[in-house]
């Protein structure tokens, strides 16, 4: 009889030099399918469903001129997922003004916004650089009575920070359904009213004054035009996931769709820009 449990497979990665790879790999990675992810002294572990797992696309994301990588493969049946996150979630503090926990770790007090995640299996827990400056780019913007998406939602941190901040209505969209379940649980914790559909950029429906778009550079060149269609006039989109280099590229398809360039922000080789319509 065949087990109902499902069969995942975890890499042992060795990085050198350690930073700033182990975030970028660790980013694409996650872009091609891989849930879940722990660091290590030498690297990180990573975890992908084995019906999902391609070697060949792995080993893809992980190359780099002068970049040593070694890889250790193996199939486990069950991951205890809370204790991985226990081990390597620490808390994040933005700022000075948010302060995001999980139930392991003490409360502090002196925060303007204190939110209590419980990651799973999604990606974004908020120690990505990425996930830093969406968070930046929140705080220095009104959301009271905005419609916010928060699109590739994850653990739901910004929609949630978005909550917290006055908007009006919070939905999120993933592909991933432990990432719906997962920011559900959490808006619920941190008493956000939050909406979430599973799916991609054709499940997106309605118009938004504020869109959250933190995935990577391939998706968010291929959704642009969605985007850009669900976004009200005078209404601003912030986008993340992507390097220095990567820049021009994106803002050029959001100019194209008429969409003006407002800022960039900066967080070691990682970038994010605001484009307003």
């Amino acid at each position: 009889m065949a087990s109902d449990t499902p069969i995942y497979i975890e890499l042992a990665v060795a990085v050198s030099p350690l930073e700033p790879f182990r975030d970028l790999f660790i980013a694409q990675l996650g872009a091609v399918g891989f849930e879940s992810f722990s660091e290590t002294e030498e690297g990180f572990a990573a975890y992908i469903l084995k019906e999902d797992y391609s070697a060949s696309a792995a080993m893809e994301q992980m190359q780099w001129d002068g970049v040593t990588v070694s890889v250790k493969e193996q199939e486990i049946e069950q991951v205890n997922w809370n204790a991985e996150w226990e081990r390597n979630f620490n808390p994040i503090e933005v700022d000075g003004r948010v302060y995001i926990r999980a139930p392991f770790h003490a409360e502090r007090a002196g925060f303007e916004y204190a939110m209590l995640i419980e990651p799973k299996m999604s990606f974004g827990t908020g120690h990505h650089q990425t996930t830093h400056m969406m968070i930046q780019w929140l705080l220095e913007t009104p959301s009271n009575h905005a419609d916010v998406l928060d699109m590739g939602c994850g653990t739901g941190i910004l929609g949630i920070l978005a909550g917290m901040r006055g908007a009006k209505s919070v939905h999120g969209i993933d592909v991933d359904t432990w990432c719906i379940e997962n920011t559900l649980e959490n808006a619920q914790r941190n008493g956000v009213a939050m909406t979430a559909d599973l799916g991609g950029s054709e499940v997106l429906s309605g118009t938004y004054d504020l869109i959250l778009a933190n995935i990577n550079l391939n998706v968010l060149l291929a959704d642009i035009a969605h985007y850009e269609k669900a976004l009200r006039k005078g209404g601003s989109i912030f986008f993340s996931g992507f390097y220095e280099d990567n820049v021009p590229t994106l803002r050029a398809a959001a100019e194209a769709l008429g969409l003006t360039f407002e800022g960039v922000k900066a967080r070691e080789q990682w970038r994010s820009i605001k484009m307003v319509k």
